[in-house]
Parts: C-alpha cells; structure tokens; sequence
C-alpha cells in the first residue's frame, strides 16, 4: 500500500473531523501530498497537529457546487468522509436535516469530482444502510433490504443514496469509485459532547466526570462491533488502493460486546467504581449489530487489529492527557457541533 500513495494528490473532505484527521497523519506518512477540506464547524484544525504543516488545509462550504469543484481540482484521489453525524437520540431528532445535508454534500462531491476527472473516488458509506433485522454477522448483500434502522432513517437513507450513485456514475462516466461501510468507530479525536456523541465516547465522557450512576439508554442487552480508528483508516486506505469498484465493503471487527459489557470496561479502564443504571424508556437503536468481514479479508486482506481493550485504552489515555493539557476536546472546551 506504500508505494500506491507515494506524491499522489488526495483531498480528504471532512479531513479536520474524528476519522478525517487521522487518515490524513496515516496519507501524510505514506508519502501523499494531501489537501484537507472541511469548513471547521464540528472538525477542529487542532484535530490536524501532527501533520498540519504538511498539508494544505481549505475552509469550505460542501455544500456549494463551485466550492466542490474548487476543492476537487488536480487531485487525483478524493475521499468523502464529510458527513453531518451524531449518535442515536441526535440522529432520530434531526431525521430531515441527516438526510439533506448528507445527500447534498455526496451528490456535490462525487459530481464535482467527475467534473474535473479525479482518478479514484472513495465513496464513504456506513452500516446504518442495514436495517433492523438483518443476519447477524451481517454480510454486505443485505444493505438495501427494507428501511434503515429507525433511530438513523434519515443518515441511513442518505449513505444509501451515495452508493446508488457511486454505482450510477461508475456505469455512466467509467469512474473508479470505492466504496466503503465502517462500523462504530472510536478513538482519540471523537466527539464527547453528551448531547450528540456516541456510545463509547459519551461512556468515556461520563466516567471521567464521575457521574454515579451511569445512566445507559437501553437494555444494555444489546450488542455492536467497534473498530478502533486506525484500524478503520486502513481498511479506507486499502479500500481505494485496492478496490476502486462501487461494491460496499463492511470495514468492521469482528468482535462483538453488549452495551452492558461494555460500560464495565470503560470504567475499569478509567478507575472508577460507579453504578450502571439501564434506562428501558431510551432508544437503543438495532438489538444486535456485528458485520460479516469476509469480504474484506478476501479483496482488500482487511482484518482490524486492535481488540477493543486495548482501543478503549488507548481512548482514555488520549481523552484524560487532553483534558489535563486543555487540548479542545469536542463537547468540551470546543463549541463544535454540527457537520
């Protein structure tokens, strides 16, 4: 995979955001010249540390044309990771706002793209296209059967939308056009704001704050599969070096855990002792959620890495040293929100 990124020019949408950023450090020491697009409202340029004096960094707005065309112009790899996202009680209460923004920024991108001849497109999709019951582990055929899972209608409408124009324009126009479906994904650089954060993240949140008890939406009988950051650049990275077909790929672990499991680890790993207090009345979204890998394995040699310990780990060092420097955080020192 080295030598495929050496000099190539990529743009990264969404590039100062969670996942963005650390694609863009992982393109960086490949040997990329990497531009960064992001209009800064929910990404933040200290997300960019590491390598922002090796990229080009440009504030913009995804959801003009012209600034889409602007942005895609002489890059020969662009991979769309700007997306609007939350967690489950954000996403079911902004149900028209996850399908227009998403659908917007896609169809901007990926035609901007055409426009000016871009080699490769990395359409980023999600496992939100799944719908409630689906076979468990869940293979990649059953990404448009019935409707998304309620609590992501909208967001899970929408990336069903880019991939139907993934394959649209490859048919059409020729273009090479990835495209991918990541699980939960966690890690350094998330958001941890408790109004539209994800699990492991808000988990993280509430521990450090040493919230006692720990109210959890649901059951806590529910299962996911998380992929630790790294794991899911790679599997991005591989993804469009590899197999630039508009056929959906899970980047996903293999690993399954129930929420209730879940809360144990992240406190034991953050020192703390408090209650768990399961509230039945909240959202908690599909019962089980674990992808079929094979196919990645198979065309990519795609296998995440790192067990979910160690990547919970990993997340609380990160977000205590964060806090003990006053490094923006989001839902904390930043105001980020949005997009």
């Amino acid at each position: 995979m080295e030598g495929f990124w050496n000099e190539v020019r990529v743009l990264v949408s969404g590039g100062a955001g969670f996942i963005g950023s650390h694609l863009v450090d992982s393109l960086v020491e490949l040997g990329a010249r990497v531009r960064v697009a992001d209009n800064l409202s929910r990404g933040s340029q200290s997300n960019l540390n590491k390598s922002i004096d090796k990229v080009e960094l440009v504030r913009v707005d995804l959801t003009d044309p012209q600034s889409c065309r602007n942005a895609c112009s002489d890059m020969n790899v662009v991979m769309g990771l700007a997306a609007q996202v939350g967690g489950i009680q954000f996403n079911q209460d902004h149900q028209g706002d996850m399908f227009r923004l998403n659908v917007q920024i896609n169809l901007n991108m990926l035609e901007a793209a055409r426009i000016v001849n871009v080699e490769r497109y990395l359409a980023v999709s999600s496992a939100c296209v799944y719908a409630r019951e689906t076979s468990v582990p869940t293979p990649e055929t059953e990404g448009f059967l019935g409707h998304p899972e309620k609590t992501n209608f909208g967001y899970g409408w929408a990336k069903r939308f880019v991939e139907v124009q993934a394959k649209a324009y490859s048919s059409q126009y020729g273009m090479k056009i990835g495209v991918v479906r990541p699980y939960n994904t966690y890690g350094p650089r998330d958001n941890f704001s408790l109004e539209d954060s994800h699990v492991i993240p808000a988990l993280i949140r509430r521990a450090s704050d040493g919230a006692d008890p720990i109210e959890v939406w649901g059951s806590g009988e529910q299962t996911r599969s998380f992929i630790y950051v790294e794991d899911v650049v790679e599997g991005m990275l591989l993804g469009i070096s590899r197999h630039p077909e508009p056929d959906p790929i899970n980047i996903g672990s293999s690993e399954e855990i129930s929420v209730a499991r879940l809360v144990q680890i992240i406190l034991e790993k953050s020192g703390r002792h408090s209650s768990v207090v399961f509230d039945r009345t909240k959202p908690e979204g599909q019962v089980r959620r674990k992808p079929d890998v094979e196919k990645a394995k198979r065309l990519l040699g795609f296998e995440a890495k790192t067990s979910l310990i160690d990547g919970i780990a990993k997340t609380v060092r990160w977000f205590s040293r964060s806090r003990r420097e006053q490094q923006p955080v989001i839902g904390l020192e930043s105001s980020r929100h949005s997009m």
